[in-house]
């Protein structure tokens, strides 16, 4: 990777935070509204507002003139697009304006802006802001993670026995999908001290930073969902490994994070001992 010195990170997590806070009233407004205007867009669990348009509209529009050599990937740009743009080396910023949107729909305060930097391929800033609890999660690499300020880390669980863990078992409304989902949901629900679903990828990345989840796994999301919380994961002292033990591929965003190596690959074996399940009726 090509040098890129503390001074610079630094500058393009000052500008994006800044950006990312002026957000707040676009976003409150829109989610202390009871009535809000929502649009379908690639089925029918797959929601947009006029406040996801107008978040990412801002950021981008904030983050070009500051940085004009900047590239994207945001979620509402690449709306209807099939096929995501190749990430090149250059400074690209990875945007989802309103992760867990349908919770912001339903005013349930699991929601909330997401902005990453990658240059060189590498995730270098990560911020995460929901305003409706007044949570900012920032960090840029090399220098921890925080909340509102604060430095958080990641829990010391080492056993499933003793984890909350969080497992997005929302994807069962993809067909295709459900019954591997179960399946791995009854696995981890089988052996887990409790599971946990938010429905937002980008908040519960930042629950296992701050330690407050033990562990998280989700697979087929997008770049946007996941990049500025596998940052803060792992700059709070944390692991993130692709499902099936590889490395993390952040184009192809299959993943188990957790506060401890123990932990991720108890969780990693579980998962691939759930494909042989042939029967998961609780009984």
């Amino acid at each position: 990777m090509a040098h890129i010195s503390d001074a610079k990170i630094k500058e393009y997590y000052d500008v994006a935070l800044d950006l990312v806070i002026k957000c707040g009233p676009i976003f409150r407004e829109g989610y202390n509204k009871t009535n809000k205007e929502v649009m379908v867009k690639a089925a029918f669990f797959d929601l947009v507002t006029v406040y996801d348009r107008q978040i990412e509209e801002k950021l981008t529009e904030g983050l070009l003139k500051a940085f004009p050599e900047s590239l994207f990937i945001g979620e509402e740009a690449l709306a209807g697009t099939k096929q995501l743009p190749e990430l090149t080396d250059a400074p690209t910023w990875i945007i989802d304006p309103i992760d867990g949107t349908t919770n912001y729909i339903h005013r349930l305060p699991h929601c909330g802006i997401s902005v990453a930097l990658v240059i060189d391929k590498q995730l270098l800033v990560g911020i995460i802001y929901n305003p409706a609890a007044n949570e900012l999660y920032s960090t840029w690499r090399g220098h921890g993670a925080f909340l509102n300020g604060e430095p958080i880390k990641v829990s010391s669980a080492a056993t499933m026995s003793s984890a909350v863990v969080g497992h997005e078992i929302t994807l069962v409304n993809v067909a295709p999908l459900r019954d591997r989902c179960l399946k791995r949901a009854y696995k981890l629900g089988s052996v887990a001290a409790g599971t946990r679903c938010l429905a937002s990828a980008a908040l519960s990345l930042a629950y296992v930073a701050k330690g407050t989840l033990d562990a998280y796994h989700v697979d087929y999301l997008k770049p946007w969902d996941v990049a500025a919380g596998v940052l803060l994961v792992r700059e709070a002292g944390g692991v993130v490994h692709n499902t099936n033990g590889s490395v993390f591929n952040l184009m192809k965003p299959n993943l188990v994070a957790a506060g401890t190596e123990p932990l991720a690959q108890e969780i990693i074996q579980l998962i691939e001992q759930s494909a042989q399940i042939k029967d998961y009726t609780f009984t």
